[in-house]
């Protein structure tokens, strides 16, 4: 009985992740221990990825990267960085491309596969967990929320932003500011970054939103801790 609270407690958090969260929605209770998940979306690439990773290594914490598949074949040694470093490793997209990859169950199920086996290309033994829809879950039908767990994956969303999607160029302050309104300090905290191209405000903003968290004694985890 001592382990079974924390645990159905814990699988009532993963259930909520898959729901979208108004600014200051809060998922307290559900764990005594305060986490925040640092997450990236749309790497690997050349010009922000390693950087977010030597921030990561420098602090002493990890995060969730959802990778996008096409971008994985001329950046493989990246693509091991990430796990190497104690990093997860989730599903975004293949091609990032809306339009095709949302036409149908059958094009989504499509895509997510394709992506996989990118990883499994580079990293045959990896098993990988997670899943984000490009744009989140919120934008999609419930015919397609559905095709993640068919796969294999457990998907999830946020309830925190920088806002760098947006203001890739922001002061890196803005988007530190932008991390800390969203999370409202939550007891547990999802938060969407990108790791894509040229995000160098991200990059700059990343070290003051990992101190703010160990000032404040949030643990750093894994999506992949949740499972």
């Amino acid at each position: 009985m001592k382990n079974f609270l924390p645990r159905v407690l814990n699988v009532l958090f993963c259930l909520c992740l898959c729901l979208p969260f108004p600014c200051c929605a809060t998922t307290a209770d559900v764990t005594t221990q305060k986490a925040v998940y640092l997450t990236f979306d749309d790497g690997p690439t050349d010009s922000t990825t390693p950087k977010v990773l030597s921030v990561l290594k420098e602090k002493g914490v990890c995060a969730t990267f959802f990778v996008v598949g096409r971008q994985i074949s001329t950046r493989k040694e990246i693509l091991k960085s990430i796990a190497e470093s104690g990093n997860a490793i989730g599903i975004h997209t293949q091609t990032h491309d809306y339009r095709s990859i949302y036409a149908s169950a059958e094009s989504l199920e499509k895509d997510i596969l394709e992506c996989k086996k990118s990883i499994a290309e580079v990293l045959p033994d990896y098993e990988v967990k997670t899943y984000r829809f490009p744009g989140g879950s919120s934008t999609v039908s419930e015919a397609l929320k559905k095709v993640p767990e068919k796969c294999g994956l457990r998907f999830f969303d946020w309830n925190a932003e920088t806002g760098d999607a947006l203001r890739r160029t922001a002061a890196p302050a803005t988007l530190f500011h932008g991390a800390v309104e969203t999370g409202c300090d939550r007891d547990l905290i999802v938060l969407l970054m990108h790791d894509g191209v040229n995000y160098k405000s991200t990059v700059a903003a990343l070290p003051m939103i990992i101190d703010y968290y160990k000032e404040r004694d949030y643990a750093f985890l894994t999506l992949e801790e949740l499972l």
